[in-house]
């Protein structure tokens, strides 16, 4: 009888496991860097991953053409370069295999792209695919370091081929030695944080772990030989990354694969070698608790795994609500552009749950473990209604919801946001539209600290009721204040009976909360019944007229001396010109299905919001001259037609002679041709590669620009950027 119950458990385990996993694995479509593809040939940029460990140990990538566009130039705040003493949230991506439009280190004409932009909500990215080495590309990098969030790659070892790679990769003591370093090299070269490892095997037991310098999955079994050639790889990866590595929960001390679910004896062996495990998903009541007083002082190192998918998961994965109502929303100022922001969180605004939501979240919290959040992109996969923008933003609102803000900006100066999501239908350079194409690139993110819908500005838009006012928390910040003064500008367009203040929450330990009102006409938001201590009048630095974007925008300035306290939280106070009754409209009120209808004492009011930026110098980034960059062209590849027209490929550098490149946040890189500026593209590296630009007739010299802007959100004046003159042979 005894021996019917282990072949029954062996047998739930099983049909678990395949439950689990028949719908993980993605269709093997084509992919760009199949064969015949050559990365040593010039091509426009891609990211992709290490397909066999032959290429690993060769360092072939590190000599590939695609290589430096892969190299991410946002580095790791020095304030999260250790994790929080708090439970944290680790993101594991799992976007239809990897490598959909991120793939395009420069971009696609995608502007419906997946994406995230909720990174104040975790600690840790981890970019991930079915393939041996996952590296993440650039763009995922740049906008989770602006952001103050680790990323890591994957390594993944999984079924019948990952027992063959295991038998070379654990072959010996120095094999193990020397794989953990070439993972170690390509993390410091490409400039994310670690590695998610992890080792599948085709039989049971089951251990999944991860490793913050690594992950591991290994899906196989090994020999006692194997075992310790694994402890030996992980001990020496998270020796070598001097960083987190976090492990998956699938092998067991023994070599046996065995998802253990927690933390325990089984699995315990590899977790005191790395930085955290990543317990799978299928984990049951009470489990966390047992993770947590096994791992002792470590307790928030183990990562509990929730799958979005809801495949045998805790809770459900999904919405995990049972009952989803109608789309409409009363606002007081009703935000209905692609750039606005709602009167109320999201998640009150579309989803009315009928039973406690974020049920297993909510038991980690208890239980005071970390937590793994898998395949966040159910949500766009599975087109959730009624759009992704919206759907999206909600979905993390129940996140938010159950854990609240976990990253908080700003933090430290100088701070720029120009609330880019990374796409678009047209892009803007200081007001101006400099192209007219979709796009998508999530290097282009700004910061961002609630859920907009979408674009590069925010829009309130609707009808108020007379001195009435709506507010909408734009920040959560931790920046401490000296006695020097800092400086704050904003750009705003507004209609003629709008007007727009930034209301900033200041809190010290010696005089409590202040709160500081920078507006133009400060006694229109006293009568609607904004309270504040200090009010500010801004000066209008200067006006952008664009005849693409009406009204123009009005660049205002503000300076604020305020020692001793720490700059909490950044609104946008809206209020009309009108006089009236007290009503306070903000985004804490209630909601109710349909939109505020027009009233008697009510009025149209439309502001946009198109950045802010903190300094603490008044006249922003100093730019080197144009003379002192050496700028050069490479792989120049020109194809005319029978007409006479020309297509030009080639590949744009430029490097600093003298001093630090460290305050430049990206370029704006420029073709021009007589009188007439092409807009091309961004870069984040110190390199651009262009692509099919069609270059007419009779055109025989073409100037490169590359516009430098600096982490402050300036630019460099288009006169004075550094350059590169192309004389074109017929």
């Amino acid at each position: 009888m005894e021996h019917l119950r282990e072949i029954c458990k062996f047998l739930k385990t099983l049909v678990d496991f395949l439950l689990c996993r028949r719908d993980r694995l993605p269709k093997r479509d084509p992919k760009p860097w199949d064969p015949p593809f050559d990365p040593s040939q010039p091509s426009p940029p891609i990211s992709y991953p290490i397909t066999s460990l032959e290429a690993l140990a060769s360092r072939s990538y590190l000599r590939s053409y695609h290589f430096p566009f892969n190299r991410a130039s946002v580095p790791l705040p020095s304030s999260a370069a250790f994790l929080p003493p708090r439970r944290r949230i680790l993101v594991c991506h799992d976007m239809k295999g990897g490598y959909v439009d991120d793939l395009r280190v420069q971009g696609s004409g995608n502007p419906g792209a997946y994406a995230i932009w909720h990174w104040y909500l975790m600690d840790v990215f981890v970019y991930f695919s079915h393939d041996l080495v996952t590296l993440p590309p650039p763009c995922w990098t740049n906008a989770a370091h602006t952001h103050g969030v680790k990323v890591l790659g994957t390594f993944l070892v999984e079924w019948d081929e990952g027992r063959v790679i295991c038998d070379t990769l654990l072959s010996s003591k120095e094999s193990s030695q020397m794989y953990a370093e070439r993972l170690t090299e390509l993390a410091s070269a490409l400039g994310f944080d670690g590695w998610l490892v992890s080792l599948i095997f085709p039989s049971l037991p089951l251990l999944p772990f991860f490793f913050f310098c690594a992950h591991v999955n290994i899906e196989v079994n090994l020999d006692k030989k194997q075992v310790n050639n694994l402890k030996e790889f992980v001990h020496h990866l998270s020796c070598t990354m001097h960083s987190s590595v976090p492990g998956y929960d699938a092998v067991t001390i023994d070599g046996k694969l065995a998802w253990q679910n927690k933390l325990n004896d089984a699995n315990k062996p590899f977790f005191d070698l790395c930085d955290g495990i990543f317990v799978n998903y299928t984990w049951q009541e009470g489990y966390p608790k047992v993770s947590a007083v096994n791992a002792g002082n470590r307790r928030l190192d183990v990562y509990m795994g929730i799958d979005v998918f809801g495949r045998n998961t805790f809770g459900g994965g999904e919405w995990n609500l049972d009952n989803r109502l109608g789309f409409g929303v009363g606002f007081g100022s009703h935000l209905e552009s692609s750039h606005a922001l709602p009167a109320e969180p999201l998640w009150n605004c579309l989803i009315k749950p009928s039973h406690t939501s974020n049920v297993a979240l909510d038991a980690l919290k208890k239980d005071d473990v970390s937590a793994a959040i898998f395949a966040p992109a159910w949500v766009y996969e599975t087109n959730q209604k009624p759009d992704f923008q919206t759907a999206h933003n909600c979905w993390w609102g129940l996140v938010e919801q159950s854990w609240g803000i976990l990253q908080h900006y700003p933090k430290e100066l100088p701070f720029f946001s120009d609330f880019d999501q990374g796409h678009g239908y047209h892009f803007s350079i200081e007001g101006f539209q400099v192209a007219k194409d979709p796009w998508n690139n999530i290097s282009s993110q700004g910061f961002q600290d609630a859920s907009y819908s979408g674009g590069g500005n925010i829009t309130a838009k609707g009808s108020l009721m007379d001195n009435s006012f709506f507010s909408a928390k734009l920040f959560h910040g931790q920046l401490l204040l000296d006695d020097q003064p800092v400086y704050i500008s904003y750009s705003v367009k507004v209609d003629e009976n709008s007007l727009f203040g930034l209301h900033l929450e200041l809190l010290s330990e010696t005089n409590g909360r202040t709160c500081a009102l920078i507006a133009s006409d400060s006694e229109s938001f006293t009568n609607a019944g904004l309270e504040y201590n200090i009010i500010i009048k801004p000066q209008i630095k200067s006006k952008v007229e664009d005849a693409l974007a009406y009204p123009p925008w009005f660049i205002h300035e503000a300076v604020l001396t305020l020692g001793d306290y720490t700059l909490a939280g950044i609104y946008m106070v809206c209020t009309l010109k009108s006089r009236g009754l007290i009503t306070i409209q903000n985004n804490k009120s209630s909601s109710q299905e349909g939109t505020l209808p027009e009233t008697s004492g009510s009025s149209l009011y439309y502001a946009s919001l198109g950045h802010i930026s903190i300094r603490n110098k008044e006249d922003g980034t100093e730019y080197p001259p144009a003379d002192l960059w050496v700028t050069r062209a490479q792989n120049i590849l020109c194809i005319s037609d029978s007409l006479g027209n020309k297509m030009l490929n080639l590949k744009l550098t430029w490097k600093l002679n003298e001093g630090s490149t460290t305050s430049f946040q990206r370029y704006n890189i420029y073709a021009q041709s007589g009188s007439g500026l092409q807009y091309l593209g961004l870069s984040r590296a110190e390199a651009f590669y262009v692509s099919d630009l069609s270059v007419y007739i009779g055109v025989t010299t073409l100037r490169f620009i590359i516009q430098v802007r600096g982490l402050d959100g300036t630019c460099q004046k288009l006169a004075e950027s550094p350059y590169l003159d192309l004389t074109l042979e017929d």
